[in-house]
């Protein structure tokens, strides 16, 4: 078992605000619902930065899943509720988009949690909801063996407390 360094932090609009002042535009947006960035912290080591999509995610309308960053900000920042945003002919609300966010090294070698939360805190300004080890092979074989039916963010953050127990 091989297990690496994550920070998670739970979806809320100030999060989706944060990251878009901080990281801007994703990278890469996947036709599941993930939104990616990637931010250097020295030369030799990446980070990445996941917004995970909810269970069961579904593009939502009209839209095309490189769309869909970029028409959640716009909303939010015209004021529309995170609980009623009008995406592609359709309503929906902030978290039945995504579910949270990860970010965990890409590139370079591992870090201790400890080195990760001081790397995150200086790229967002909010703090992660939790940070630890987690086991991104068995996490992501249980996400595909159930067809992305399960949450990709509580596997995480049900590992991360656990990780707190251990010595």
């Amino acid at each position: 078992m091989s297990r690496n360094a994550s920070a998670v932090w739970r979806i809320t609009p100030v999060l989706v605000a944060a990251l878009d002042e901080r990281l801007g535009l994703p990278v890469d947006s996947y036709v599941n619902g993930t939104q990616t960035w990637l931010t250097d912290v020295d030369p030799d080591t990446t980070l990445e930065w996941r917004l995970h999509p909810v269970a069961g995610y579904r593009t939502p309308g009209s839209l095309s899943h490189y769309d869909v960053w970029e028409q959640v900000v716009g909303a939010l920042a015209n004021g529309a509720p995170p609980d009623a945003l009008d995406l592609g002919g359709e309503r929906r609300a902030l978290d039945s988009l995504w579910d949270g966010l990860e970010t965990f090294v890409a590139i370079g070698d591992d870090v201790e949690p400890a080195v990760l939360a001081h790397a995150v805190g200086g790229a967002l300004p909010i703090p992660p909801d939790a940070v630890g080890l987690v086991d991104h092979g068995r996490i992501g074989a249980a996400w595909e063996q159930s067809g992305g039916k399960r949450s990709l963010v509580e596997m995480l953050l049900t590992e991360l407390q656990a990780d707190t127990g251990r010595t």
